[in-house]
C-alpha cells in the first residue's frame, strides 16, 4: 500500500501535469469548458490529500482521502470524455489517464485499509 508521502507527492506531480494540460488546451485547442471542469477535479485531488496531512481525527483524514479519490474519477471522466470527443489525441491521453488511474488504485486502497481498520 501507498504511504502518505508517496500520494502526496504523486498527486501533486498529477496536479502539474493537469495544469500543463489544461494551459494546452486554453491555447492550442482554444477548449475552456471541459478544460476548466479537468482543471478543477485535477488539482482537489492533491489539494485534498494534502489537508488530509493536517486532519484533526481519524474520521477528518478518511474524509478527506474519500473526497480525493472522488476527485480523481471525476478527474478520470473530464479526461475520457476530453479524448474520446477528440480533442486530446492518444499521445496526450494514455500518460495522463495511467497517472490518474494510478492516484485512484493507491487512493482506494488507503481508504479500504482505514475503513477495515475504523
Amino acid at each position: 500500500m501507498a504511504d502518505k508521502n508517496e500520494i502526496a507527492e504523486k498527486s501533486k506531480l498529477f496536479a502539474l501535469r493537469i495544469i500543463r494540460l489544461y494551459q494546452y488546451l486554453r491555447t492550442e485547442k482554444k477548449e475552456y469548458v471541459l478544460g476548466k471542469q479537468l482543471l478543477r477535479s485535477g488539482t482537489s485531488v492533491g489539494a485534498n490529500v494534502r489537508e488530509a496531512k493536517r486532519a484533526q481525527t481519524d474520521a477528518d483524514f478518511y474524509a478527506k482521502l474519500t473526497i480525493a479519490l472522488k476527485e480523481a474519477d471525476e478527474t478520470a471522466y473530464w479526461l475520457e470524455l476530453l479524448h474520446e470527443s477528440g480533442i486530446l489525441d492518444n499521445a496526450g491521453f494514455d500518460s495522463i489517464y495511467a497517472d490518474c488511474q494510478e492516484l485512484i488504485r493507491l487512493l482506494t486502497a488507503i481508504t479500504k485499509t482505514l475503513k477495515t481498520k475504523g
